[in-house]
């Protein structure tokens, strides 16, 4: 089978689709998925780029990649839910017991896939599950209200994507940032305001939020503590928890690392359906043109989600 690995850690030209790799199996716990499509995260360049490799060593060759979308093909007797022919979506990160995404056969564990949204096309699902777990998840926790305010850091990736649609979904005022060409992006989604970091800073009119979900970490995270009111709560995902700010502020500061796991793959799915949830595509790339896909991705200014498309 094709599949798209890497022998060791470096930029997108260590990246080669190798034209005969060992197709996985199914195995207690795990299904084989039939991969359609997946899509790529900026977790996915660092896996590649080896800042994880203390935490998480690979075993070289390694595939690549986290989510996907596609047909499960052989499944576990013993397992629940899964069968075969059942369109599903999830992780099938090498990191999470999977075989990795960005090839034509993938082997999963049950525990890190459910069934896809029946709405969506595989390109569409295959984009979902780590950003829009990532939001869910952090929503869940943060639980703005109707008529609370939050402040999304970083609006046009694709965790904030999603997480102004739920938010706007749960009635909240929902104030985004963004640079240059993703602000009108932002603003299709629906956002009350969007604010573009290439012109300046958070402007001081911004003092008030109830909540801000951080997604670029950095001078941006450090930032966004002066856009809350006292008592409020600040989430990243992107840095870590800065304990000093958050007493200078008199605020909460939090910290997320997502987990995919099937409920909240189910939950996502049940957003989709209702209408809540809808996936913006930014590009998609042929699994041949990987390469290209981490540049795009990597080179920033792009509004919603870059999936590769293994099957058409």
């Amino acid at each position: 089978m094709k599949a798209a690995q890497i022998t060791q850690y470096g930029d997108a030209n260590v990246v080669a689709v190798r034209p005969d790799a060992p197709r996985p199996t199914a195995a207690t716990g795990k299904v084989l998925v039939e991969v359609h499509a997946a899509s790529l995260n900026p977790v996915d360049s660092s896996i590649r780029q080896g800042y994880m490799h203390q935490m998480a060593p690979l075993t070289f060759p390694a595939t690549l990649g986290i989510d996907i979308a596609g047909v499960v093909i052989e499944a576990d007797p013993a397992g629940p839910a899964l069968n075969v022919g059942d369109r599903v979506f999830g992780s099938a990160s090498v990191l999470a017991g999977g075989s990795g995404a960005f090839a034509e056969y993938a082997s999963a564990p049950t525990a890190v896939l459910a069934k896809a949204p029946a709405r969506m096309s595989f390109s569409e699902a295959a984009a979902l599950p780590l950003a829009g777990a990532s939001a869910l998840q952090a929503l869940e926790t943060l639980k703005p209200v109707e008529g609370s305010t939050i402040l999304v850091v970083g609006g046009s990736g694709g965790i904030g994507s999603f997480a102004i649609q739920i938010a706007k979904r749960l009635g909240a005022h929902v104030i985004a940032t963004a640079r240059g060409p993703a602000v009108d992006f932002v603003k299709s989604l629906g956002v009350d305001q969007v604010i573009d970091l290439a012109t300046g800073g958070l402007p001081t009119s911004i003092r008030k939020c109830d909540f801000v979900l951080d997604t670029a970490g950095g001078e941006a995270y450090k930032a966004a503590f002066s856009a809350l009111k006292k008592g409020a709560t600040i989430l990243t995902m992107a840095a870590r928890p800065d304990a000093e700010l958050a007493g200078k502020h008199g605020v909460t500061a939090l910290g997320q690392m997502t987990d995919v796991k099937g409920p909240i793959l189910e939950r996502l799915a049940r957003l989709v359906d209702d209408g809540a949830i809808t996936v913006h595509l930014h590009r998609s790339f042929s699994l041949e043109q990987v390469q290209d896909a981490f540049r795009v991705r990597e080179a920033g200014h792009v509004g919603g989600k870059i999936v590769l498309e293994i099957r058409a």
